[in-house]
């Protein structure tokens, strides 16, 4: 008899809890500005990947982490951020 995992049974798949979330992140100028966001993106908890596009002045988060941190991490880093649209 195959073996199932308790969360899939329940319809919870694991892996769906690793979404990707686009963020608008203000005050990025260098590469230096780049390097401070990626440190406090990959510091928090359930980050699994981080995609950093200073031209755009946009972040990309890959994982199981709530919104409020991902902004809360990148304003106390000096860099204020929103969901982007």
């Amino acid at each position: 008899m195959p073996w199932f995992h308790p969360e899939c049974l329940a319809g919870n798949h694991p892996e769906s809890e690793n979404e990707m979330q686009t963020f608008s992140v203000e005050k990025m100028m260098c590469g230096g500005c780049v390097s401070a966001v990626e440190k406090a993106l990959t510091a928090l908890d359930g980050v699994e990947k981080v995609e950093v596009d200073l031209e755009a002045k946009r972040a990309r988060v890959e994982g199981s982490v709530d919104a409020e941190a991902v902004i809360a991490a990148l304003t106390e880093a000096g860099y204020p951020a929103s969901v982007a649209d």
